[in-house]
């Protein structure tokens, strides 16, 4: 079992904790960001954080049939939380802008469902993952995410678990302090963060 301050260490020595001024996928604003693919690029970090995202749920879900998550963030997740589980895995993206399955996924009626993601603020788009799921007739027994930067206030109308949970230190674009300062905001992914203030958080 992995201490609290073993996942900091992980994030840290991968630069996956960043300061700068980020525009967040809910539209806000923040100073902090998480960027989890720079853990997930080290397989025997994947595996390790995965791991423990899946015992988590062991002893409270019996069965898991599936794990499933948003594309992009939430596709190298589910996928190794599938493997300890010994699940199938899947993931959603988007097609014109509504989360749909594609490449030939499908679910059941019945079908038990993990919904995990790398980050979770707004829970927006793991709402839209469970929305998915049920309009499929199958059941979420819960979600899961690397990181909850909502502090644990977020509710997904699921049980949900996080391996790291942080406060949550956002702004809308018109309160944003950064903004004020005249700091450009970089949308994460969009370009490459250490040329925009984006640096290890150690």
């Amino acid at each position: 079992m992995l201490s609290r301050d073993e996942i900091l260490r992980i994030f840290s020595q991968t630069g996956a904790m960043l300061t700068g001024h980020f525009l967040l996928t809910s539209g806000r604003h923040s100073d902090r960001y998480f960027q989890c693919a720079r853990v997930l690029q080290y397989p025997r970090h994947a595996e390790l954080l995965c791991h423990e995202m899946a015992r988590q749920w062991q002893d409270e879900v019996k069965t898991v049939d599936t794990v499933i998550g948003p594309a992009l963030g939430g596709i190298l997740v589910s996928y190794e939380v599938a493997r300890a589980l010994g699940a199938r895995n899947i993931f959603a993206e988007r097609e014109n802008g509504v989360m749909t399955l594609r490449r030939g996924f499908n679910l059941s009626p019945q079908e038990k469902v993990l919904v995990v993601e790398d980050v979770v603020t707004t829970g927006g788009s793991v709402r839209e993952v469970i929305d998915l799921v049920r309009r499929a007739g199958a059941q979420v027994v819960g979600a899961s995410a690397l990181v909850d930067r909502s502090n644990g206030t977020v509710d997904l109308g699921v049980p949900f678990r996080a391996l790291l949970t942080v406060p949550a230190v956002s702004y809308s674009p018109e309160e944003c302090p950064l903004c004020r300062q005249g700091i450009p905001a970089v949308k994460p992914g969009s370009r490459d963060l250490s040329d925009a203030g984006g640096t290890p958080r150690g």
